[in-house]
């Protein structure tokens, strides 16, 4: 049996290369034009090439987001795009224009493409009908049920697509246009505001939210496996490394513990702690098992605090000196108990029992974000580039 996709975010190039080295099977990004992340960094032509060739040798694949609401000044120049970004060697599009598609499929047919989550696709009927147009794979809606996908697979047995983790649109998958009347940015050409995470003045009354609650599908993986779906996609471009590091290496465990029958309850209790301290909104599985309802997003107001686990991303290892260097990200002093982990998924808990700073000076706490700092630690873990540090909880 095929195992599953497990498709990740990357908004920069060391995004990229953070989470194909935790996990990820395969990677979505956005270029500089025709994407739905404008206010990302996204790549260039040449970092489009780079992350081919870093993906392709590690058997992994790249996707390319070119899923904007096309009008018709956003035509010029598309086809001199699209033939370079082939050429730089992703795997696969990411479209929602049906004219996109034909041109794709007609001009370069081997280069996958997947219709976009923009498309709103809720049914077996319009999977059908983009089938018979060359469509290679299908992002479901998020609105759609575990059943609803069982279904549309039985039916079509094409590749489907499902968001498993992350934010959530308040308004129909690919039909918001509330950026659009209050800010004037459209996000179906890449600038949506986020209006729905705006806090709204009532007179009289509470402040008033409509925000919807984050994505997290970490128990139902199986459930998806098992109903036909081909990739389980991570929302968040514009994560930090430490998230996606987090993220993507957990369900990653998740799902690799699913495949040799050793993920119980009591290991998926350990890893969707994981995953919700690496949050700072409540989570909820919104349309999968029915209705989403008013217990899946804020109405009166959230509590998002910033989440201070992370205390740095290591930079090098002096095994002769027992020295981990790293750049430091949050606060933290000498007797913290803390957990190293790695992007093969090693992980070594101790205490921090002596810290210098940069110019090797003994010291009892690093307080200054994005200073470098030295940590002593004994030990024959291989510590590899992107390895980090965050505090352990028990």
């Amino acid at each position: 049996m095929k195992r599953i996709e497990l498709l990740s975010p990357a908004g920069d190039i060391e995004r990229l290369k953070v989470t194909l080295l935790y996990g990820a099977d395969a990677v979505y990004i956005g270029g500089e034009k025709y994407g739905l992340r404008a206010n990302a960094t996204n790549f260039t032509l040449d970092e489009i090439k780079e992350g081919c060739s870093f993906a392709h040798k590690l058997g992994k694949k790249v996707y390319l987001t070119l899923n904007i609401v096309f009008h018709n000044e956003d035509m010029e120049g598309v086809y001199d795009y699209i033939s370079a970004v082939v050429d730089a060697g992703i795997d696969a599009f990411i479209v929602s224009d049906p004219f996109i598609i034909s041109y794709i499929k007609n001009n370069h047919p081997n280069v996958e493409v997947h219709l976009s989550t923009q498309n709103s696709t809720t049914n077996y009927k319009t999977v059908e009908f983009f089938q018979k147009q060359g469509v290679d794979r299908v992002v479901l809606a998020r609105e759609v049920s575990l059943e609803e996908m069982r279904e549309i697979y039985n039916k079509t047995k094409i590749d489907l697509e499902v968001f498993i983790h992350g934010a959530m649109c308040t308004c129909f998958s690919g039909r918001c246009a509330l950026s659009n009347y209050v800010t004037n940015r459209d996000a179906n050409r890449g600038g949506c505001a986020q209006v729905c995470r705006f806090t709204f003045g009532v007179e009289g009354k509470k402040d008033f939210t409509f925000a919807t609650k984050d994505n997290n599908l970490a128990a139902y993986i199986g459930n998806l496996i098992e109903a036909g779906v081909t990739s389980l996609k991570v929302e968040g471009r514009m994560r930090s490394l430490y998230y996606l590091a987090t993220v993507i290496g957990t369900y990653r465990e998740i799902i690799d513990r699913y495949y040799d029958s050793t993920l119980n309850d009591d290991i998926l209790k350990v890893l969707e702690e994981r995953l919700a301290r690496v949050s700072n909104r409540e989570v909820s599985t919104h349309y999968l098992l029915g209705e989403a309802s008013a217990k899946d997003q804020y109405y009166t107001g959230r509590n998002e605090a910033s989440n201070q686990d992370y205390l740095g991303q290591v930079i090098s290892y002096d095994k002769s000196n027992k020295l981990v260097k790293i750049y430091e990200r949050n606060y933290f002093i000498v007797g913290d108990t803390v957990e190293l982990f790695t992007p093969k998924g090693d992980r070594l808990s101790f205490m921090v029992k002596k810290l210098y700073d940069e110019d090797m000076n003994l010291i009892d706490v690093a307080r200054h974000p994005d200073n470098i700092y030295y940590i002593y630690l004994d030990t024959e873990v291989e510590i590899e580039e992107y390895s980090m540090i965050r505090l352990l909880h028990h």
